[in-house]
């Protein structure tokens, strides 16, 4: 009488494809920087061989454009409720939460030499909410020029405010006796935001109400435009 002997299968592995291999770069860019991302690192990632991709993407800018694509595809989508003003303010602030959960997305974004459809779909439905708020073609355009980037919920600072926190007071102090000298009004406004109390809701240099504020300043501005009654 034989005997039977039964071969545990090996587990199946999950089959690569395009979208796998985009979240996989999401992922790795998430984790480790943008900068780590390369076409052998995500395949080690992946554990498969660096050539294996090419199956699914054509090359470097290629997988950049499609996870530029896949953080866009995060950005909620318009409210049903509410003026043209609070649907557009809540999409514009849940693509900033996208950008805030993947901070090298606005780098990679920038970059990209051609809008995908990803991207002319957002900018499309945006420009529908301001279209159905009553703006002009000419207003609209205007409008978008003036949110710029903030439209995909992120800024391009003049420069860096922060302050380095390996900085002693001393250092700090005659530092910016030094910097008074030949910028005084600079000084003068790095001096407020230094003595401001960070607690405080609008004082300090609160990167997120920074954008809240400007984000609001334009629509405002833009409101009273369309409405026929800029402010002075």
């Amino acid at each position: 009488m034989s005997t039977r002997i039964e071969v545990a299968a090996e587990p199946r592995r999950n089959p690569l494809n395009r979208e796998r291999v985009i979240r996989a770069a999401v992922q790795l860019a998430d984790r480790e920087g943008i900068d780590a991302l390369s076409m052998r690192r995500l395949a080690q990632e992946l554990g498969v061989e660096a050539m294996s991709l090419y199956n699914h993407i054509d090359g470097k800018e290629d997988l950049l454009d499609g996870m530029a694509d896949l953080i866009v595809g995060e950005i909620d989508p318009p409210s049903a409720d509410g003026d043209w003003k609070a649907i557009a303010r809540g999409r514009i602030l849940s693509a900033r939460r996208a950008m805030l959960r993947h901070p090298w997305a606005s780098a990679v974004i920038v970059s990209r030499r051609e809008p995908s459809s990803a991207m002319m779909a957002y900018m499309d439905s945006m420009a529908g909410i301001f279209r159905s708020g009553g703006f002009t073609v000419d207003l609209l355009h205007h409008g978008f020029h003036a949110l710029g980037s903030r439209i995909l919920g992120f800024s391009q600072e003049l420069f860096d405010d922060s302050n380095d926190p390996t900085d002693a007071p001393e250092v700090r102090a005659v530092m910016l006796q030094q910097m008074s000298l030949a910028y005084p009004n600079i000084t003068e406004i790095v001096r407020q935001v230094e003595h401001d109390d960070a607690s405080v809701v609008g004082s300090g240099c609160d990167d997120q109400w920074e954008f809240e504020f400007a984000l609001d300043l334009v629509l405002d501005g833009l409101a009273g435009l369309k409405d026929g009654h800029p402010a002075s």
